[in-house]
Formats: C-alpha cells, sequence, structure tokens
C-alpha cells in the first residue's frame, strides 16, 4: 500500500510539475521579469528599498534588515541567477511541492475511505486548490516583485490558518453533510477572513496595477491546472499500479 501511495504520488507530480512549470515559463515568467526592472529602477532612485524575492508559486518574501550590517540596509538574499537556472530551480521547486501535495491527496483519499479514481482525484484536487490556493489568495493574493507585503512569519500564520480550516470546512461540508457539520463547514470557511489577512503598508509603487492582476490571476489559473493534473494523474497512476500488482500476483 505504502509503495503504491508512493509510486502513484511520484508519476502525479512529475506530470503536474512538466505542465505547471511550462505554463508558468510562458505566462508569469515574462511578468516577474518585467517588475524585477521596475524594482530595479526604483531601487536605483530609493537606495532604502527593500528587495524583493519571488517565490515558486508566487508571493514574496523581504530581506531583514539589521542596523549593524551595511548600515542598515537590507541583506541580499541569495537566489538562482537569471535565465537556465532560475527556471532549473523552478521546476525542481514545482516537482517537489507537486509531489508532496500527490502524497497529501493520496493519504487524504484513503483516511476518507475513498478508492483513488481520476473522478474522485479531481474532486479532491478541486478541494485542495481551493484550500490551498484560492482560499488564501482572497487575503494574500500572488505578488510581483517590488509590490509591498507584510511581515513573512504573519503570512505564513495566516496562510496555513486559512489553507487547515478551509479544508477542514470544505470536509465537513462535502463528506459528512448534516446540519450541524454543514454549519461548522461554514463558520471554518469566513473565520479567517473575518479575522482579516496581515496588512502591507500602502506604499506607493512604480509596478503598473495592471501586472499586479495579470500575475494574480495566471498564478492562480496555473495553480487550478496543477492541482487538477495532479488529481487525475494520481488516480490514473494508482489503478495503473494495483492492476500490475494484480497481474504479478
Amino acid at each position: 500500500m505504502i509503495i503504491r501511495l508512493v509510486s502513484a504520488a511520484l508519476v502525479a507530480g512529475f506530470l503536474a510539475a512538466v505542465v505547471a512549470s511550462g505554463l508558468q515559463f510562458a505566462l508569469t515568467s515574462p511578468l516577474i521579469i518585467a517588475a524585477e526592472r521596475y524594482e530595479t529602477q526604483a531601487s536605483t532612485t530609493a537606495p532604502h528599498f527593500a528587495s524583493l524575492v519571488v517565490r515558486v508559486h508566487g508571493g514574496h518574501d523581504h530581506g531583514t534588515k539589521d542596523p549593524a550590517v551595511n548600515g542598515g540596509e537590507v541583506a541580499p538574499e541569495w537566489q538562482p541567477g537569471p535565465g537556465l537556472p532560475r527556471m532549473a530551480f523552478t521546476a525542481l521547486a514545482t516537482l517537489v511541492g507537486g509531489v508532496g501535495y500527490a502524497l497529501l491527496l493520496g493519504a487524504v483519499l484513503l483516511a476518507c475511505g475513498r478508492e483513488p479514481t481520476p473522478e474522485t482525484g479531481l474532486r479532491f484536487a478541486i478541494a485542495g486548490f481551493l484550500a490551498v490556493a484560492l482560499a488564501p489568495a482572497l487575503g494574500l493574493p500572488p505578488e510581483l516583485p517590488g509590490m509591498e507585503a507584510a511581515p513573512l512569519a504573519e503570512r505564513q500564520f495566516w496562510w496555513v490558518m486559512t489553507a487547515a480550516a478551509t479544508a477542514m470546512g470544505l470536509y465537513l461540508i462535502a463528506l459528512r453533510r448534516s446540519t450541524i457539520a454543514i454549519a461548522g463547514g461554514l463558520v471554518l470557511l469566513v473565520a479567517p477572513h473575518l479575522a482579516g489577512a496581515p496588512e502591507t503598508s500602502h506604499a506607493a509603487s512604480a509596478l503598473p496595477a495592471g501586472y499586479a492582476a495579470q500575475f494574480a490571476a495566471r498564478s492562480l489559473g496555473i495553480a487550478f491546472v496543477f492541482w487538477a493534473v495532479i488529481g487525475l494523474a494520481y488516480g490514473w497512476a494508482w489503478t495503473l499500479f494495483g492492476r500490475k500488482a494484480t497481474a504479478h500476483a
């Protein structure tokens, strides 16, 4: 069972990473490069502007400012060089994330007593997209370089809280289905947003607003495809490895 679970997750994660990486390079990478040009231009006119590091699935991290280092300037963080190194690290990070999410999907399917098939895998994968990508994006949309953001620790805590609450809420609504469970699930769905995401400073940015909107929309679209491929591929791979095991026996 464990070998079958891991094998299906490896296949699903690899296929999802291939598709998502291709979409990222075609749709979001040009926006990131354009945003970095604006950020570079802004840094030449504002020496104390914080440098931002783009994560693979959108969003960014601020460098930490240490008054004892470089006169209080932002300490630069390591990041892969432009071109092929960045593409390789992005694809690798997407692959690791894809395999991890596929393992989680398979474990949830088995824990809920559902036989992994392409159909059930897709349904649970859509729930995963809602919990991990869409719900957190309502408060913390994917961000480009040059956009202000709240402290990293606060954003991470709110993201984890929102993803966990949304996942549990969807479970209560879709699988438990009793009146109390549905009511509790609705409360869990809205609670993180009532609490509110960490607020960012409203400093002016040289980045055009259209770039940020396009990046957020494209990132969410890629995330949906990413999760859909994971669900479909996991169900297909699980069935395939089951048939091979039966034939070998």
